[in-house]
């Protein structure tokens, strides 16, 4: 059995010459058969985005919700507040009417 020698350059060109063509085709059978793939998995990001804007959302508008109710509370403490002082001021308070009494 004789083994004749390999000749490199035409093994080079036959390579380059088929990836010429082979190539192209091979790009063009990625493209329609992962174009389905890639366009579900954008729309599934897509909705994970607006879910994740959503609970965003939700969290922001219960923290101000709960400034809010803390806000309120300041102002009745306050209110409460300046009516003691003005009940203080005019002697007719509840501590005057028991002063009065006996």
């Amino acid at each position: 059995m004789e083994v004749l020698p390999v000749d490199l350059t035409a093994i080079v060109a036959i390579i380059m010459g088929m990836s010429v063509v082979l190539i192209p085709v091979a790009g063009a059978t990625a493209r329609f058969a992962l174009k389905p793939l890639v366009e579900s998995l954008a729309k599934v990001n897509e909705v994970r985005g607006v879910e994740e804007t959503v609970a965003i959302t939700e969290r922001r508008v219960a923290l101000l919700e709960q400034q809010l109710e803390a806000m309120e509370s300041s102002v009745r403490n306050i209110e409460e507040g300046r009516a003691f002082d003005r009940a203080l001021g005019s002697g007719s308070g509840p501590a005057a009417s028991q002063s009065e009494a006996p």
